[in-house]
């Protein structure tokens, strides 16, 4: 199991605590990353968006490349995966800027491609905002190009979004054969993409035994391509305590969520905007990208057993949120990473 998380670009996860002790500012989020190799982390993962949806469009919210581009130069081993939304970026130049970043890195760049939801967003910001399968057939001739303008001398490519003639990209990616590609989704046009074009598929939160059959699903649709495997990634919200009543506590009060919130009118636009294949309760959009119902809430055996079940499920990355990030990253190294190896030599059920 490889051990990720979510770069606090917007200052925390939950949307009932105004402040989570995350500021917004290079010098946090620097100092998170370089730590967190220290704890033995493998990945960040920087979201994208130009506004705050977390805690308000209002507030302040960190860009994604050039925060990006900055931990390149002072991180040595941590994976680096950008968050993309394909209406904001032409293919062409974002494989320029994205193969540009991993030479500095040295290898370390990965995409994590995102088919927008947020049309106000859209809006303000000047992008064109497509309609929900229009925009996974955009993000197919995106990734076709990306693709192509990293593996080719020169690429050319015509198609109803995009076209580039006899393109130039050099120098081309350290990573080989490609920067992984990353993408989630839960509608069908979403999984036929990602097993036709992508080289990882990353869930919400949810419990292992339906982790466990997205990630079944998956993997037919790409043996029936017959491609290599994909690998699973599992977003989750971690509670750990000395005791499970006071993780429950714990989870009570992030969970207390009223319309009022200054995300609400965001949770609106997202569920209209967004085919799920389950309904989102208030209380789920109380923490980002459905986290608690990753279940990673306990004490460290509890925690560390829950992790234990994702991966007998088949998920080998865990994309991590905590409150306040630094501390609760700090406690679940301590308590929990040394614990997983064991609970894995464990026989148990698998998915």
């Amino acid at each position: 199991m490889r051990f990720g998380y979510w770069l606090p670009v917007f200052g925390g996860w939950l949307r009932n605590v105004p402040d989570e002790g995350m500021e917004v500012s290079w010098d946090y989020v620097s100092r998170l990353a370089r730590r967190s190799e220290q704890l033995g982390f493998d990945v960040t993962l920087i979201a994208e968006l130009n506004l705050n949806d977390i805690k308000g469009p209002d507030a302040p919210a960190l860009d994604a490349w050039t925060t990006t581009a900055a931990l390149a130069a002072v991180t040595e081993r941590l994976e680096l995966m950008i968050a993309v939304r394909p209406t904001f970026h032409p293919p062409a130049l974002a494989a320029k800027q994205s193969a540009n970043i991993d030479r500095i890195s040295g290898g370390r760049v990965t995409l994590n491609v995102v088919s927008s939801w947020w049309a106000d967003e859209a809006r303000q910001y000047g992008v064109e905002f497509d309609q929900h399968d229009a925009r996974y057939a955009r993000t197919g001739e995106w990734l076709a190009v990306v693709s192509g303008m990293w593996a080719e001398p020169r690429f050319s490519f015509a198609g109803k979004y995009y076209r580039v003639e006899n393109a130039i990209l050099e120098p081309k990616p350290l990573s080989r054969p490609r920067p992984t590609l990353y993408a989630g989704g839960e509608s069908e046009a979403a999984k036929q993409l990602i097993a036709r074009a992508c080289d990882a598929y990353l869930m919400h939160g949810d419990p292992p035994e339906r982790i466990a059959a997205k990630v079944a699903d998956l993997r037919a649709r790409r043996e029936r391509l017959r491609l290599p495997p994909l690998r699973f990634g599992v977003a989750g919200y971690v509670v750990c305590r000395p005791t499970e009543a006071a993780a429950r506590r714990e989870v009570a009060r992030i969970t207390d969520v009223r319309q009022s919130a200054a995300g609400y009118a965001n949770y609106q636009e997202w569920i209209a905007n967004t085919q799920l294949d389950q309904r989102v309760s208030l209380e789920d959009y109380s923490v980002s990208n459905r986290g608690l119902k990753a279940g990673l809430v306990g004490t460290p055996e509890q925690v560390a057993e829950r992790i234990a079940a994702f991966e007998r499920a088949g998920v080998d990355l865990l994309l991590l949120q905590f409150s306040p990030q630094h501390d609760e990253m700090e406690r679940f190294a301590a308590e929990v990473m040394p614990l997983v190896g064991a609970v894995l030599t464990t026989p148990g059920p698998r998915g």
